[in-house]
């Protein structure tokens, strides 16, 4: 199941090239994919867990200057292997256009002892197209 969350280009987003920096669509990148897993995990999943990247992959094909709307959209399209998946995004500015797009791995950690579980198929079913 895909999940978009809009982003608006703030003045402290803006580098001396008058764009958003690369470091800010990390941020928006992992702000997106947080917002998907408080949006569709059940509750007793966000208590009991807390995932990690371990890898990003970046294109970044366009600019977004101060003001500008960027809708990102992400997406699980394969089911986890072991304890990690891999969530795909795009940002589009309002024509459409792609803006960044790339793929995150994200790994699950057990919140209470930090360490890396198993992505169980009730905890990937939200995620993951029927």
């Amino acid at each position: 199941m895909s999940f978009t969350k809009s982003f608006t280009a703030q003045a402290a987003d803006i580098d001396e090239l008058g764009h958003v920096n690369n470091a800010v669509w990390v941020r928006w990148i992992q702000d997106l994919a947080v917002a998907h897993w408080e949006a569709v995990a059940p509750a007793d999943h966000r208590t009991a867990y807390v995932w990690v990247v371990t890898r990003h992959e970046i294109d970044y094909r366009g600019n977004l200057a101060e003001g500008g709307l960027a809708t990102g959209e992400t997406w699980v399209p394969d089911p986890p292997r072991g304890a990690r998946f891999n969530r795909h995004f795009r940002f589009a500015d309002g024509a459409g256009r792609v803006l960044v797009e790339g793929i995150t791995t994200w790994a699950l950690l057990d919140r209470a002892s930090g360490r890396l579980v198993r992505v169980r198929p009730e905890i990937a079913a939200p995620f993951l197209a029927p």
